[in-house]
């Protein structure tokens, strides 16, 4: 790591992590020694604002991705997502507004990764307003993907880039001290951040939470939804029995009897955003005691060096989820939001509810919201792997853009299906095509 260059916070980061491994430690949270969070204040019912406390807030956006998940090798933030805006776009118009209405400096700031950086800050040259004398970004580390059995780094000469794997979004905290960024905010009396993934558009800056946390002195807050059945997979948030900690449990740190228990979001209820909220200066203090390292709970992702070919050899990666830090600080909180705050993008699934008429984007500040009726109850959408997986194939079966989802419940399409312009989708609709099928323009499915 250090002939990589890295900084000595991210060593120090992954030392710990992999001396807890060998040490046996667990990251497991059993059903048994959870209990549900219980009730927990709501952004709709938080008193006024103080518009001003904005002026002490930094948005950091996670931001290294590249969208292989959808087929290509280019930065997630740069696809487009409505009316020839990219993610990337729309945040810098957020961001941009908000400065405007607010008469505020908020800096925008992102964690790219070596892969991201370059082409994401050549994007941003058409935007030099958006200096306000900080770094426009700071790189998240890498450490090496360790051997399975040996648990040593792992040497792979057809391609040395794949040796290397991002330690999860956790690494945001000892990044964002390792590179100085978390210093140089400081200085400029910026005290609070907020930190969210540059793939969900509905995470803007509300100057309600910005006055929550100065008026309350919290420390750490996560934003969070009620659950759906299309969260059942996500992170929930629970109170571990013994001492009464929030804690975050993903799908990773459940024990195989309790998938159907971690499954239960009527149970479970509150489900993590990635839009969290941190006291920089409680931050810097809390990095500074441990030498940068916050030791949050280890994710051991067990995969092949080469993701896209099985038969490589077997790797481990150690990481951690920067909403696990909800059990690093004692008074950290949890805040309801609506859904009209929780727009990601996962998925090409996703991408078709975003870029349909569920939402509407103002043209003010280019806000993305889903239209006021449907907030509360998005469409469930899910396309079929084979044909819809990858960006390229989700466009040519989309040719004249997407169909009407405003009036739907859900659309499950199984099999090759093309839709003509101007189609509507109403209720519950499933859709089986043995053989390629067009959807003719103009056309209704109802369910």
């Amino acid at each position: 790591m250090r002939d990589a260059d890295q900084p000595e916070e991210a060593i120090r980061s992954f030392r710990s992590a992999y001396e807890r491994m060998v040490g046996g430690e667990s990251a497991m949270l059993p059903s048994a020694e959870l209990e549900p969070a219980g009730d927990v204040d709501a952004l709709d019912q938080l008193p006024d604002s103080d518009a001003g406390v904005l002026d002490r807030v930094a948005v950091i956006k996670l931001n290294g991705g590249l969208a292989t998940s959808m087929g290509l090798r280019s930065p997630k933030s740069l696809v487009e997502v409505r009316d020839r805006r990219s993610f990337l776009d729309v945040i810098v118009g957020q961001t941009l507004a908000l400065r405007r209405r607010h008469g505020v400096r908020l800096p925008l700031v992102l964690m790219n990764s070596k892969a991201t950086r370059e082409e994401t800050l050549r994007a941003l040259e058409a935007y030099p307003d958006l200096d306000v004398g900080l770094p426009l970004d700071f790189l998240q580390s890498m450490v090496p993907k360790l051997e399975a059995e040996e648990l040593e780094p792992i040497s792979w000469e057809k391609d040395p880039a794949l040796e290397w794997n991002p330690p999860g979004h956790g690494d945001v905290y000892p990044a964002l001290r390792g590179s100085g960024m978390l210093d140089a905010l400081l200085k400029q009396d910026f005290r609070y951040a907020m930190i969210s993934n540059a793939d969900n558009l509905g995470a803007t800056c509300d100057a309600r939470i910005a006055t929550h946390l100065h008026r309350n002195e919290i420390p750490f807050l996560m934003e969070v939804v009620i659950g759906t059945e299309a969260d059942r997979k996500g992170g929930h948030i629970a109170r571990r029995r013994e001492d009464g900690q929030l804690v975050l449990r993903e799908t990773a740190q459940t024990p195989e009897e309790d998938e159907e228990s971690f499954r239960d979001y009527r149970r479970w209820r509150y489900y993590n955003t990635n839009s969290l909220w941190v006291d920089l200066q409680v931050l810097g203090e809390t990095l500074d005691k441990s030498g940068g390292v916050l030791e949050l709970p280890l994710i051991v992702n067990r995969k092949t060096v080469d993701p896209r070919d099985s038969s490589s050899p077997k790797v481990i990666q150690l990481e951690t989820a920067m909403g696990a830090a909800i059990g690093s600080f004692k008074d950290a909180q949890m805040l309801q939001v609506p859904r009209t705050r929780f727009a990601p993008v996962k998925t090409t699934d996703d991408l078709l509810v975003l870029r349909s008429d569920v939402y509407t984007l103002d043209e003010e500040d280019m806000i993305v919201a889903p239209v006021p009726e449907r907030a509360k109850d998005l469409p469930y959408v899910e396309l079929d792997s084979e044909f819809y997986k990858l960006l390229d194939d989700f466009e040519q079966r989309f040719p004249d853009g997407p169909p009407s989802l405003r009036e739907a419940k859900r659309l499950v399409v199984h099999g090759d299906v093309t839709f003509g312009r101007g189609v509507r989708v109403r209720g519950a609709v499933e859709l089986e095509a043995p053989e390629p099928m067009q959807i003719d323009a103009g056309a209704t499915l109802e369910g």
